[in-house]
């Protein structure tokens, strides 16, 4: 198996191996993509200062998170249309989830069923979209609660489509339709085409009931865009509050208040998120968004963020700014056209363990917990790093 030590690395592979189209609609952001590399370039500006002398010999990455350990303070972010880079990834980074203790998050767009990866994974959570048809938004509801699975994760943040460039630019529909520059993409990658028609062009899975049985791939195309809905609101949310029996996870807030409502709507924990730059170009960073987000919530309401999380050093800056767990989404994919469905997944989980340990090792921290009490750059700074402001400085402790 090829040696690649980064997500970069693999991000690199991945457009080697996918064509045009298919890297383009996992690599693209909204609009002109500042946001997608704002994302990343917060993550850039933070600095750990190193503890020495601590004897943090014997570490630990486990967390506990809604009620759940797990094994890495890191999880796979819901991806719609996940198999379009291989069939069977859903399923794949399911298992890769289960097997290393991690947490797994099936999109209402993906590719594989609630049942099937239920089956394959008890312990995933489910991101539902509030389409515009309330019978299938609490079909969704119910089949996630029938099948037992422990948390129910509502995304907020698609009131309307983004608008995706490079997927306008490359013809990107659902479903895939040949035309002359994608036959020319597709016809350079073979053993992508080759998998294509073995297994079938990847359907969204989940909305195949509430669709005629003889539905083709556009009708389903529609369901899902219909799924980008300006429905959701906060009374809503608490409707959804008081059908759903265990966990309840808001996704998708960048905004202190709307952070601080839904608390109060009794959402068990908030995901920090620009939904990774595809949505608003004009996004802050969610690092950004996680530190004001801290300040009004305080430290009781658990925090998760997504989007720019490229390594373990990515995932220790999180953690040390507030946020009690992360999930990543690109990098899995970029993982599985990199070095297939098995292989890929394990070594990033595997490379992000290695990279985390040997962080909590300089810092001198024995636990995830510990990253909280680092001296580090100024959190109320990290915007103003970001626009070219102000100096940073170092906090006591």
């Amino acid at each position: 198996m090829k040696s690649l030590h980064t997500v970069e690395a693999m991000r690199v592979a991945a457009r080697c191996k996918l064509p045009r189209m298919v890297f383009d609609f996992v690599d693209g952001g909204a609009g002109g993509e500042s946001a997608l590399r704002r994302n990343i370039r917060a993550f850039e500006s933070v600095r750990l200062w190193p503890r020495v002398l601590t004897g943090a010999v014997h570490r630990t990455q486990t967390v506990e998170l809604l009620g759940q350990h797990y094994a890495a303070p890191f999880g796979i972010a819901p991806i719609g249309m996940a198999n379009v880079v291989r069939p069977g990834t859903d399923a794949a980074l399911a298992r890769a989830a289960a097997r290393a203790g991690l947490c797994y998050v099936l999109s209402t767009a993906a590719t594989t069923s609630i049942e099937d990866i239920a089956a394959v994974f008890r312990g995933a959570w489910f991101q539902l979209y509030v389409g515009s048809e309330a019978a299938i938004t609490d079909g969704l509801v119910e089949r996630a609660d029938a099948a037992g699975l422990p948390v129910l994760v509502v995304t907020a943040d698609v009131p309307a489509p983004g608008k995706r460039l490079r997927d306008l630019e490359n013809g990107f529909i659902v479903p895939l339709r040949p035309g002359v520059r994608m036959a020319a993409s597709v016809a350079r990658h073979p053993a992508w085409l080759a998998r294509m028609v073995l297994r079938g062009a990847p359907r969204f899975a989940n909305l195949e009931r509430y669709t005629d049985m003889k539905a083709s791939a556009a009708s389903l195309a529609e369901r899902m865009a219909a799924q980008s809905s300006a429905r959701l609101d906060w009374a809503l949310l608490e409707r959804i509050r008081a059908r759903w029996p265990r966990k309840l996870v808001l996704k998708g807030v960048l905004h202190p208040e709307d952070a601080r409502r839904a608390a109060e709507c009794g959402v068990d924990a908030v995901v920090v998120s620009n939904h990774g730059g595809r949505q608003l170009d004009a996004a802050p960073a969610t690092l950004e968004a996680l530190d004001r987000i801290r300040r009004v919530v305080g430290p009781g309401l658990p925090l998760i963020l997504d989007g720019g999380v490229r390594s373990g050093e990515d995932i220790a800056r999180a953690l040390a700014l507030g946020a009690d767990f992360v999930l990543l989404g690109r990098p899995f994919l970029y993982s599985v056209a990199a070095l297939g469905l098995e292989g890929g997944p394990a070594r990033l989980i595997g490379q992000l363990r290695d990279e985390f340990d040997r962080a909590l090792a300089q810092l001198g921290c024995a636990s995830p917990a510990q990253l909280r009490t680092l001296p580090m750059v100024e959190r109320s700074v990290v915007s103003e790093i970001l626009s070219g402001g102000q100096t940073p400085h170092r906090r006591g402790g």
